[in-house]
Formats: C-alpha cells, structure tokens, sequence
C-alpha cells in the first residue's frame, strides 16, 4: 500500500471517531423533555418575579397606574395601566396607556421567549419579543431586558405626560 493510501485511511478514521466522539457529546447535552419544562419553569419564576418587581414601582413614580398580575394563556408577568381623560377642545376622549412584560409559556420548541407590549396615549410604544433556547438561556440577559424595556416605557411615558 501507498503512503498516500495509509494517511487516507488513517484521516478516515480520524473522521469517524471525531464524529462518534461529537454524536456522544450530543447524547449527553441532550435533555429530556422533563428537563426542558422543568428549566423553563424555573426561568420563568424567577423572571416573572422580576417583572412584577420592576413594573410594581411604575405607579410609584406615576400616580394613577394600577399593577397587575398576568398569567395563563398569554404567559406569566404583569402588566401596568391607566385610563386618562382628555378635555382639550370641548372633546372629551379616553386616553390609554399600558405596558404587559411576560413570559410565554412553554413549548416543544424548547425556548425560552420574553414577549413585551405597550402603549402610550392610545399610541403603541412597542411590541417586541425576544427568546433562547432552553439550554442556552442566560437569565441575566433576560433580567437586563426587562429592566431596559421598563426604564424606555417609563422615559417615554413622562416626555409624553
């Protein structure tokens, strides 16, 4: 046999148990279908929390919001808003404003989604939705949106007041 052929088959071989090695690896991250509920449960309480603290202190800061709770269908968080009346010009209009921050509940699409909605003055501010997967999940990544998309709405909301 040729130098050549034997440096051929040795690559060959090289190849195959890189790949064998691979599918192993791939076999040990793999997880379960339990362990994917059970993390993204996890997530969620913690950030579903975290979205109460953060939108809890919006009326604080602007008398007249009302917090609430979400959750079920639509996902676990919670959501702010207030009713405001407009008298400008003898009209009398409604004037809404709301922000909802949830987590959407799980799915065999194994990821983790942060779905945002708001709205100021009956004119929509954002609807925005960002996810990851289960098993690549940074929590802080997630914590940093929610602050970030509450500090927005509440900069937005007082230039508009």
């Amino acid at each position: 046999m040729s130098q050549f052929e034997d440096r051929l088959k040795k690559a060959i071989q090289r190849g195959e148990e890189r790949s064998n090695s691979k599918q192993a690896s791939e076999r040990a991250k793999a997880i379960s279908e339990e362990e994917y509920r059970t993390r993204h449960t996890d997530f969620r309480l913690s950030l579903s929390e975290h979205i109460e603290n953060c939108l809890q202190s919006l009326p604080n800061h602007f008398p007249g919001f009302t917090f609430e709770t979400v959750y079920g269908d639509t996902g676990w968080g919670g959501a702010c808003y207030r009713d405001d009346l407009d008298l400008l010009n003898k009209k009398r209009r409604s004037l809404y404003s709301r922000i909802e921050l949830t987590v959407r509940p799980y799915s065999d699409v194994h990821v983790l989604e942060l779905a945002g909605k708001a709205t100021i003055r009956n004119k929509e501010f954002f609807t925005r939705s960002y996810f990851e997967k289960i098993a690549d999940v940074d929590i802080e990544s997630f914590v940093d949106l929610i602050d970030r998309w509450t500090l927005e709405y509440a900069e937005a909301y007082s230039a508009k007041k």
